[in-house]
């Protein structure tokens, strides 16, 4: 009687193969884990402000600075100087955003001036115009400029 081949008890798997595996797993974490952070950045990118250049994050901060005198100054100055400031904004500053957040500041330095002119006026808080910094420095956050709004008629 003639006996069949036996097989030979093998462990499952070798060592060569548990390495093959180790290795390709972290492979597939490692691209797994890239994948989300390019996501994870395209999505910050995506939903960050407008990135206005630095020229018009000056100019902004120009304004702010103007808005400042003009909002303790009369109210024929304020209202001639945003009537001036508006024009330029408008034809100098490319950031469309930033531009609207800008003139919304000039509007209460002239509702300060106003104010400060016994006519009844509703300024801002100072809340509001901390608000309105954060918001146009989100602008401006790639330009290296930062903005700074303190509160008008101080």
């Amino acid at each position: 009687m003639h006996n069949a081949p036996t097989l030979i008890d093998t462990p499952a798997t070798t060592p060569a193969r548990k390495r093959n595996r180790a290795v390709i797993g972290a492979a597939a974490a490692v691209l797994t884990l890239a994948l989300a952070g390019g996501a994870a950045y395209a999505y910050h990118e995506y939903k960050k402000p407008s990135q206005a250049s630095a020229a018009d994050c000056e100019l902004a901060q120009d304004i702010v600075n103007g808005a400042q005198q003009i909002s303790t100054g009369s109210v024929p100055d304020a209202e001639q100087w945003a009537k001036r400031t508006g024009d330029k904004r408008r034809k100098e500053m490319k950031d469309g955003y930033l531009g609207a957040t800008i003139s919304h500041y000039e509007g209460w330095a002239v509702e300060t001036a106003k104010q400060n002119a016994g006519r009844s006026a509703e300024v801002p808080t100072k809340q509001d115009v901390k608000d309105l910094q954060s918001k146009a420095r989100g602008h401006c956050s790639d330009a290296g400029v930062t903005i700074t709004m303190p509160p008008l008629g101080a």
